[in-house]
């Protein structure tokens, strides 16, 4: 049996093929599946973010992860596959959040995580009987996943090791589609398991980012997590709620465990915006200000992201926001307009307030990487988005650069001090290169063939 797994790109601008290049980590998902696959499974597996697909080569099957942003591309790269007699399968988050949308453009679509139903998609296609749907029965263990890094031989990504330690996160955030597809849980691998797969990277990998939703989501977990940690001597990055930074013994852990910065959810600096997304935990226990003197005086960087587009919003608040993400001296930032998911209370609410502009953004051929989807209250859509880049420059602006290059915190290690301004680079090259890019290659002029 021939499988042909596909990392979709978000899209392509009509005659462009020198690809969007940047941040081109190994797709994780797709690893992931090809280590769920048995053994005597032929696979290949092509990214279509840096080459070409070769949609004539014999396969029997093809499986496409899809995310809600790569939807409208994964549809084109499924119908392609189609027009050649090759049924095609889909599964990820997007598949989830809409399971009947993705069923029109797959012979078989998995439903929730893929590690106890790819399985048994894969030998129901071998005797014929393959399925519309599979679902996940709860939540499935993690324990016997392991990741197939070989599918990546021979592609150029970045050094960094994308490792899964727990999916899923114990908050209610009401834009977030995490929580639904998860139902507000979260489950782990065991440590053993992940401290091998770590082991077998270490040597190649210069960084490893721990991809989890949310590392912090069990704080006793997590802590002996990282106590395992420490004897391996790594550098990592990865994704935490505020609430860790007010824990000083996790943040203890976190440094000797070898944490060079986190990704946190500041979201607003609107209290009634972040009562809106259910997110006014991160005003606890002394709010932001204690919490970054608490990850400062630990020497931890911070990868702050802002959302913008609720009620609360309006023009004066990008300002306020920039100033205080460079007074801080974050490593890096993110100021985004706020997208409505499908699935997520914001889409629900968004749509029976009748504020949609879009009845699907993700598949809309008029709309584009940057556009706003729905009416803001505060602020007209068109300033939104303007200012959001706005904010972005700002940000990654030179000035701004060297001065937050020269924060104690940023500078306390060689090897994030010298890489801190090849990526800031690379986000203020982000900033007008994505602006108004295509969901899904421009130039295909083939036709989407419903599945069967």
């Amino acid at each position: 049996m021939r499988l042909t797994i596909i990392h979709p790109c978000i899209g392509r601008r009509a005659g462009d093929r020198s690809y969007v290049r940047t941040w081109q980590m190994e797709p994780l998902p797709a690893a992931t599946l090809a280590g769920l696959t048995p053994d005597d499974v032929g696979i290949r597996f092509y990214d279509d973010r840096m080459e070409t697909i070769p949609f004539d080569e014999p396969t029997d099957l093809v499986a496409i992860s899809v995310e809600t942003y790569t939807a409208r591309r994964a549809y084109q790269i499924a119908s392609t596959y189609r027009a050649r007699g090759v049924p095609v399968v889909m599964g990820g988050f997007h598949a989830s959040l809409c399971p009947e949308e993705v069923a029109g453009h797959a012979e078989a679509v998995v439903v929730g995580e893929a590690e106890e139903s790819w399985p048994r998609l894969l030998d129901d296609f071998r005797h014929g009987t393959l399925q519309k749907f599979y679902r996940s029965t709860g939540r499935p263990s993690l324990e016997r996943m392991r990741p197939d890094r070989s599918i990546f031989h021979g592609k150029r990504y970045l050094k960094v090791g994308l490792v899964e330690a727990g999916r899923g996160c114990h908050f209610k955030c009401d834009f977030c589609a995490v929580q639904t597809v998860f139902n507000s849980s979260q489950t782990r691998r065991p440590v053993d398991v992940i401290l091998d797969e770590l082991r077998e990277i270490k040597d190649s990998r210069k960084l490893v980012f721990f991809v989890d939703d949310n590392i912090t989501s069990n704080l006793a977990q997590a802590k002996e997590f990282l106590r395992a940690l420490i004897p391996l001597k790594l550098r990592w990055v990865s994704q935490s709620s505020i609430n860790a930074a007010h824990d000083e013994e996790f943040l203890d852990l976190m440094v000797r465990s070898g944490c060079q910065g986190v990704l946190i959810g500041f979201e607003s600096l609107n209290p009634a915006n972040l009562t809106a997304m259910n997110k006014t935990f991160n005003l606890s226990r002394g709010g932001f200000e204690k919490a970054l003197a608490n990850l400062r005086r630990h020497r931890i960087r911070v990868y702050g992201t802002f959302v913008f587009g609720y009620d609360g919003d309006t023009v004066d608040s990008f300002a306020p926001t920039v100033e205080f993400a460079i007074g801080h001296g974050m490593y890096i930032a993110a100021f985004n307009h706020l997208t409505p998911f499908p699935g997520t209370p914001l889409y629900a609410r968004l749509r029976d307030e009748g504020r949609l502009l879009y009845d699907a953004w993700w598949l809309d051929e008029s709309y584009s990487y940057n556009r706003i989807s729905f009416r803001p209250v505060g602020i007209e859509a068109e300033d939104l988005r303007r200012h959001c880049i706005g904010a972005r420059r700002r940000f990654y602006s030179w000035p701004s650069i060297l001065r937050r290059g020269f924060d104690p915190v940023n500078r306390t290690n060689a090897f994030m001090w010298r890489n801190f301004y090849l990526i800031n680079a690379m986000h203020r090259g982000d900033v007008s290169m994505r602006d108004h890019y295509p969901l899904g290659d421009e130039s295909w002029t083939g036709r989407f063939i419903p599945a069967q």
